[in-house]
């Protein structure tokens, strides 16, 4: 018998496995907080004798050297990968033993198309297959992309990646379990991927990459491709080096005092609260980034690489899991933290800073009432991703992307902001950037959806 656990890495839209027998089992893409598989091999009584990576990744920082380290586990990587760091070199066809007494193995099998390097690994029972690591070869529905490596590769790479999705497809039988790191909301997959689970079988008949012929599914999957978050540049070469282990002890305290000179040295002061809380009242200066959204996506996305960052939250819960998500993209350490209320952030007298959120009907009531439109005296400012904009916007809003916008701020016209996103999660970080920029915002904490639905003239081209 076998056993597959699932490792969430939600905040990211990854999955790390944890999959053996009684006794023995191995790790696939590992998370930099390895204490988590840790704890998930003690639960189930085995040692971790094997790590493998299925590529280099471009979205996270992996834990497979301190995780091997700790476990005394063989660390298996794509022999292709350039690296820097001692590895056992994995090549197409080779093959590893999982647990004897369960006859359990894994066999490499090359699937580039994500990385040139990229490398799926087939779980093997008594030698027949029963599931595959796809790592960011073949993902429910979709592919990861192919754009994360060099701007000359993709096309190449794209093609690759429909050659690896037939070769699994011709070689796996129907029932094997397809089991991604990615194409759980993360920006490596090159589409959504619907649903948490799925086999060989059913990628045959819905996989865009099994579905369609290689020139279609190239073209189409190269004009889909949207915006790459910026600390990728990061994450290569840091797995490339090796990383370095994870310290999650509590940073220092800070007061209201050192959080005021943080914030005139320049440094980031990141509010984890949720947004409602925020708009009611913040630190002046401070961004707000929610715990519960995606935190380390958007935060490494916009923050200037290597800034120093501190960190407000209402609990020492809150900013431990705030400090686990941020490691797993390479934002090591908080400079400071403070928990508890707003008003123990400020010096005494210094009032808290405040903002408006509002809906899209609200919005449509303001056009009535005042006879001010979108661009006409009203400023709109829509921060989603181009792709999301493309299927509709709302007439005379200007566009800027959320990532864009700390760079791009001079270019909003003059007057009240009222921003706006898909949901308001995005549009809470932009609305507190613009507060701290010192414009008058107001945060639409609305699904867009509901734009048209109040009257308001919404455009596709």
């Amino acid at each position: 018998m076998f056993f597959v656990d699932t490792i969430e890495v939600a905040g990211l839209g990854n999955r790390s496995y944890l999959a053996g027998g009684e006794r023995e089992a191995v790790v696939v893409d590992p998370p930099r907080d390895v204490d988590r598989v840790i704890a998930a091999a003690a639960r189930r009584g085995v040692r971790i004798a094997h790590v493998v990576e299925t590529h280099v990744h471009n979205d996270y920082v992996t834990g497979g050297p301190e995780l091997a380290r700790l476990t005394g586990a063989a660390y298996l990587v794509p022999a292709g990968a350039r690296v820097s760091f001692e590895r056992t070199p994995v090549r197409d066809g080779d093959s590893a033993v999982v647990d004897a007494d369960a006859g359990l193995a894994l066999r490499a099998v090359a699937t580039p198309g994500h990385t040139p390097h990229h490398t799926s690994y087939v779980l093997e029972e008594g030698g027949a297959a029963v599931a595959v690591f796809t790592g960011g070869s073949l993902l429910i529905g979709t592919v990861g992309r192919p754009d994360l490596v060099e701007p000359r590769l993709t096309e190449g790479l794209a093609r690759a990646q429909h050659a690896s999705a037939h070769r699994l497809a011709a070689e796996l039988p129907d029932e094997t379990a397809v089991l991604p790191t990615h194409g759980f909301g993360s920006f490596c997959s090159a589409g959504r991927a619907e649903g948490g689970a799925t086999t060989i079988g059913k990628e045959k008949s819905a996989n865009e990459a099994l579905t369609r012929d290689v020139d279609t599914f190239v073209a189409d999957l190269l004009a889909g491709l949207d915006e790459v978050p910026a600390y990728y540049a990061h994450m290569g070469p840091a797995n490339a080096a090796g990383p370095a282990p994870v310290d999650l002890t509590p940073p220092a305290v800070a007061d209201a005092d050192e959080i005021a000179a943080r914030l005139a040295a320049g440094e980031w002061v990141v509010d984890l609260r949720n947004r409602v809380a925020f708009a009611e009242g913040h630190v002046a200066g401070s961004f707000n980034f929610e715990a519960e959204g995606q935190l380390a996506t958007y935060l490494a996305w916009l923050v200037p690489w290597g800034r120093p960052v501190t960190l407000l939250a209402e609990s020492a819960g809150q900013l431990a899991a705030a400090q686990r998500e941020l490691v797993r993209v390479g934002v090591d350490r908080p400079a400071a933290a403070a928990t508890g209320e707003p008003s123990a952030w400020v010096r005494e007298d210094e009032p808290l800073a405040a903002f408006r959120r509002a809906t899209f009907a609200d919005l449509a009531d303001l056009a009535d009432l005042s006879g001010r439109h979108p661009g006409d005296g009203l400023v709109v400012l829509d921060v989603r991703r181009s792709s999301e904009r493309a299927g509709g916007f709302i007439e005379g809003s200007v566009h800027i992307p959320v990532h864009a916008l700390h760079g791009r701020l001079g270019e909003i016209p003059a007057g009240e902001v009222w921003v706006h996103c898909a949901g308001g999660m995005r549009a809470a970080i932009a609305a507190s950037l613009l507060d701290a920029a010192g414009r008058q915002v107001v945060a639409v904490d609305d699904a867009f959806t509901a734009a048209e639905q109040a009257g308001l003239t919404v455009r596709t081209a």
